[in-house]
């Protein structure tokens, strides 16, 4: 089986290799557009995002799945939450969608947000440290290491590959 990853992120790789653990599998790894806000600023802009992501790592590679995963965030009552969503899809079928664990951000960090800017440059100030996104993420910060990015992605990652199983047995 070849599974198209839609991203080099290593946080993003390791969640998708954990979770596929157990199956004859060959990875890709290709950095293919979200096609959507490098922010993304609701559930619905995440989850189109990890769709299209993808959509188009299959297309890249013409392999059997082709995985997309994105992070965003969702406005509430009770103030901006990260929110995360993948997808999986196979040459002939629909998305497979799941979403991942929340977690209200600090409003310090929100107001940047809402002011326009991404939460990856701002992690890595906040935190100062570099390429926060591609180890611990914004998650891995303030749940004093308890999940990491990773395994909030692999989280979503058995989620999507259970819903593969179910629709394929």
């Amino acid at each position: 089986m070849k599974i198209m990853i839609g991203t080099k992120n290593p946080a993003k790789v390791a969640a998708v290799k954990s979770a596929f653990s157990g199956y004859e599998a060959e990875f890709m790894t290709v950095d293919v557009p979200s096609g959507v806000s490098e922010q993304p600023f609701s559930d619905e802009e995440t989850i189109k995002g990890a769709v299209n992501r993808a959509i188009r790592a299959l297309e890249a590679g013409e392999g059997d799945i082709g995985i997309g995963l994105e992070g965003g965030v969702q406005e509430t009552s009770f103030g901006l939450c990260l929110c995360n969503w993948g997808a999986l899809i196979t040459p002939n079928s629909l998305p497979i969608i799941a979403g991942g664990a929340r977690i209200l951000l600090p409003e310090e960090i929100a107001e940047r947000l809402r002011s326009g800017e991404e939460l990856g440059p701002v992690m890595d100030t906040f935190a100062q440290k570099a390429d926060v996104r591609k180890s611990e993420g914004a998650v891995g910060i303030f749940t004093n290491g308890r999940i990491d990015r990773a395994s909030m992605f692999s989280h979503i990652m058995h989620l999507l590959i259970g819903q593969f199983e179910y629709k394929t047995k």
